[in-house]
């Protein structure tokens, strides 16, 4: 059961975490919250303003500043309300004002898609957590909350909102350090997204808990008696791992819970560097370490801050656990993040004029000062979010330059990324590179430790389109389209100018007709562009299509023509249509009370009979079909309106292709078996896609066609008996 926390919870956090605390101010925030949100309920039917305290006892637990906890407090008003963010600003000063602003979510503004308003709301989150950090950090606090409140949604509403908190929020809290969040995110995403293995994960861990408590107890006895007679001051913790972990290292090495010991980590607190060293060597004094499972992050912090030293050792009967060993500022760190680094810079312990904002300058936040560089290139919404996660979600290694500096890079990066890391003129007259003092292919992958030399000529013609497709680090790509973008400018112009007049002749549109002045200009406000030849280097260039650019221009086009009907009248339209019979579409499926209606069947979640659908009334593209659980269905439900009923039609045999994914530990004559699998089970293979990983897993698409929900099913299961395959999929 979650708790509900008060004002008082709050402000007796604020005088526990410091000693000039401003609580009249936090209160007066308390009392506006209270009156704006007035009688407005949750889903749960509790009183809204739950929600906001809940939100900034969060902040308040992480340390931060009483302006934080204020627009905490306050981050609904602006959006849920009638109150604006000038009344924030006269009532509570310019810097929550700007925080709160930072948080609220944009009106509903006329783009081209859905899509593209969500990616705006979080470019927005962006530029504003930009110049100042606590944004968003407010922004997952009330992203936690309503994770832990989301048992009151539907089932649709619980997926989406926990595929996002998975694919964004919790990367996020890693990227910002705040480990305390991203556990508890990824954990109740997990219990959502995969309530079954959740449960069986919960139940197993449950059932064997006394023995693995006795078995760590009897550990941490134990080494506090050696790190005692070293004279080591120190205090030793053990916790069990978070569940989404504990699944994640199931998936990966293939094995059952009962094969997973080390779900339990230790914790080794300490005064000094020095200390966490003597700790390490006394570990491993008293059990054998295991080989490849030792990380100093001490010596080399991670980009979010976090410092440790991490060490797997085998115990008795070779139990394998792991150790963490830091120092107690190391550990506020670990926990809080940048949290913590703002709380430290805010200089609490002086007096209250002492604060001072952490902004991207930080080194420790170069990562955040890249993101919001590239994301002003990139217009195209897909693109956007995709870079994002890559952004938020990339392991890292840690290479050398001859000279001994440390460059830290996402995982897989060649020396292309290497060289653009140093500068971009580097990367631009690179010829070549060495590793390890030995000449290799610029495409070669980085692994830890290498030391990656760089060679460079003034005759170099300049960067290839073709490093693009190896390149790691949104910094190399963003540098190598720039060059781009600068040296073939006149080449670009004419690409986009081809690739705008192609997409209008497609779509049956004179360019005389839709290029005028009054449909130009909201299209160049909109994607920021100062003129027509800068639209077009874009397209030409590839950060926006050109039917992005038209959709956004045939928006307004629409509204002087009154071309576009209005959805309601558009349904009447369809349904006032008399038919003695309703027949099916071509796709098998009967539109209610529509005969002879374009329907299409949508691929982001390929339906198939037996899946439960709903229909959406799509512009100039009939009706679309998606499964009921599919991830867009939360967003297309809001226009209610284009909500029609759909069915599926049984009295044809209709076939439909669907993709699936075998994850499988590699070995000969695999794929032969999953060939022979699918014959045996009568169904048509119309495509095979399979790789293997370097850590020897197979993974194989494959393109069938079925009659049926049931026919899928069976050669799903069939498919799962073949030897060395642990994971069967239907690809979203």
């Amino acid at each position: 059961m979650t708790k509900n926390y008060t004002i008082k919870d709050i402000l007796d956090k604020v005088k526990k975490n410091k000693r000039w605390p401003d609580l009249k101010i936090i209160q007066k925030a308390y009392n506006y919250a209270v009156e704006k949100h007035g009688n407005q309920l949750r889903k749960s039917g509790e009183p809204y303003i739950i929600h906001p305290t809940n939100v900034a006892y969060t902040i308040a637990e992480l340390g931060l500043d009483e302006k934080t906890i204020c627009a905490a407090l306050l981050h609904d008003v602006v959006e849920d309300t009638e109150a604006t963010y000038e009344d924030i600003e006269k009532e509570f000063g310019t810097e929550i004002a700007e925080m709160v602003d930072g948080v609220t979510k944009l009106k509903q503004i006329q783009h081209a898609t859905i899509e593209e308003n969500q990616v705006e709301n979080y470019r927005k989150m962006f530029l504003a957590m930009g110049k100042d950090i606590r944004v968003i950090i407010i922004k997952l606090a009330d992203r936690l909350h309503n994770m832990r409140t989301l048992k009151y949604l539907k089932r649709d509403r619980q997926i989406a909102i926990s595929q996002e908190t998975m694919q964004l929020y919790a990367p996020l809290a890693n990227r910002l350090g705040l480990y305390s969040l991203k556990w508890e995110l990824e954990d109740l995403s997990f219990k959502y997204l995969y309530p079954e293995e959740y449960k069986e994960i919960v139940e197993g861990i449950e059932q064997k808990r006394e023995e693995r408590l006795k078995f760590i107890e009897k550990i941490m006895k134990d080494i506090r008696i050696n790190l005692k007679k070293q004279h080591i001051d120190a205090e030793v913790t053990g916790r069990a791992k978070h569940l989404y972990s504990i699944y994640r290292k199931m998936q990966r090495d293939n094995k059952t819970l009962d094969q997973i010991y080390d779900l339990f980590a230790l914790r080794i607190i300490v005064n000094s560097v020095k200390d966490c060293y003597a700790a390490l060597g006394v570990v491993h004094e008293m059990y054998s370490p295991m080989p490849g499972r030792f990380k100093d992050y001490i010596a080399v912090p991670k980009t979010n801050m976090y410092q440790s030293i991490h060490t797997t050792l085998l115990g008795e009967k070779g139990t394998p656990f792991e150790v963490q060993i830091r120092t107690w500022d190391m550990h506020r760190v670990a926990e809080y993040g940048i949290a913590a680094h703002w709380a430290y810079k805010e200089a609490n312990y002086g007096s209250k004029k002492g604060q001072k904002v952490v902004s991207v300058q930080e080194d420790k936040l170069a990562w955040l000062r890249e993101t919001l560089e590239w994301q002003q290139e990139l217009q195209d919404p897909q693109q956007f979010l995709e870079t994002l996660k890559t952004e938020l979600f990339e392991d890292e290694v840690y290479v050398f330059t001859p000279k001994g500096a440390i460059k830290v890079l996402p995982r897989g990066a060649t020396p292309i990324d290497f060289a653009y890391s140093i500068h971009a003129e580097i990367g631009n007259h690179m010829v070549g590179a060495k590793i390890n003092s030995k000449m290799v292919p610029i495409i070669t992958p980085i692994k830890n430790g290498d030391i990656v030399e760089i060679i460079t000529s003034e005759n170099s013609k300049g960067p290839s389109m073709d490093w693009l497709k190896f390149v790691k680090s949104t910094s190399a790509k963003s540098k190598i389209q720039a060059w781009f973008k600068k040296e073939k400018k006149a080449e670009n112009i004419e690409k986009g100018k081809e690739a705008i007049e192609k997409e209008l002749k497609r779509i049956g549109m004179p360019y005389a007709e839709l290029f005028k002045i009054e449909y130009i200009n909201p299209m160049l406000e909109r994607y920021k562009y100062k003129n027509l030849d800068e639209m077009y280097l874009s397209v030409g260039f590839g950060a926006i299509t050109a039917n992005r650019i038209i959709a956004r221009m045939l928006i307004e086009y629409r509204k002087e023509h009154k071309e576009e009907p209005k959805i309601e009248e558009k349904i009447e339209e369809l349904t006032a249509q008399k038919n003695s019979k309703t027949k099916p579409s071509s796709s098998g499926v009967i539109v209610k009370g529509i005969d002879n209606c374009l329907v299409k069947l949508s691929k982001c979640c390929n339906p198939l009979p037996g899946d439960e659908i709903i229909g959406y009334i799509t512009k100039g593209r009939g009706v679309s079909v998606h499964r009921k659980d599919c991830v867009n269905v939360s967003e297309l439900l809001k226009e209610e309106n284009r909500i029609i009923d759909v069915q599926w039609y049984n009295q044809e045999k209709v076939t439909y292709t669907v993709e699936i994914e075998i994850f499988a530990n590699d070995r000969n004559g695999l794929l032969g078996d999953i060939i022979q699998k699918i014959n045996d089970s009568k169904v048509k293979l119309l495509g095979v896609n399979a790789k293997a990983t370097k850590e020897r897993i197979a993974i194989t698409e494959v393109t069938l066609e079925v009659d049926s929900l049931d026919s899928l099913n069976k050669v799903i299961r069939e498919i799962r008996k073949v030897d060395s395959v642990y994971e069967v999929n239907r690809k979203k």
